[in-house]
């Protein structure tokens, strides 16, 4: 019983380890093989300007992928985040400068009508409600500007693979556009 239980145990190991291997095997050579349209799906059109077959420029274009991976430090299939800069949203005292101001005008106003307490006080609500208003224009505008930088600069590395990619692949006889 003992020997079958050994044999059966062996048999697992053996065929476990064959397995791990043969995976191994698959998943290197997966990631050998170029992607397919790999500069279509990077917006440019290839020409083969010296007739290269199909699968010679499949196999020029991942080389030269590789390569203008490591021209420009970005891989377009696995792109860098480029971190959003996110604005503060806390209060920045806009609310009580803008009452102040109208609290002053209101208490003026308020003195002509004949209750000046009344006045500022309608004014400094007022002027809150600008301040409050005013702070979160500006929060929104530079928001939106963080944004609009992010998105620059993500678009920038993405024109400098591109630019590495094209000039390897007109090294090698194609017209790109």
């Amino acid at each position: 019983m003992k020997y079958y239980i050994f044999l059966l145990t062996s048999l697992l190991f053996l065929s476990h380890g064959i397995l791990a291997q043969n995976e191994d095997t698959s998943q290197s050579q997966q990631s050998e093989q170029p992607p397919k349209g790999l500069a279509k799906s990077l917006g440019l059109y290839v020409f083969p300007s010296n007739g290269q077959e199909q699968a010679t420029q499949e196999a020029d274009e991942y080389a030269c992928y590789k390569w203008a991976i490591e021209q420009s430090g970005v891989d377009p299939l696995n792109p860098p985040k480029v971190e959003v800069k996110q604005v503060e949203k806390g209060p920045d005292g806009s609310a009580v400068r803008g009452a102040a101001r109208t609290a002053a005008a209101g208490a003026a106003i308020g003195a002509i009508t004949g209750d000046a307490g009344e006045g500022a006080a309608v004014g400094a609500i007022v002027g809150a409600l600008r301040g409050n208003r005013s702070r979160k224009i500006r929060q929104a505008s530079a928001q939106q500007q963080a944004n609009q930088q992010a998105a620059a600069q993500q678009k920038a590395l993405m024109d400098n693979f591109k630019k590495a990619f094209t000039a390897c692949l007109e090294g090698k006889g194609y017209t790109v556009k």
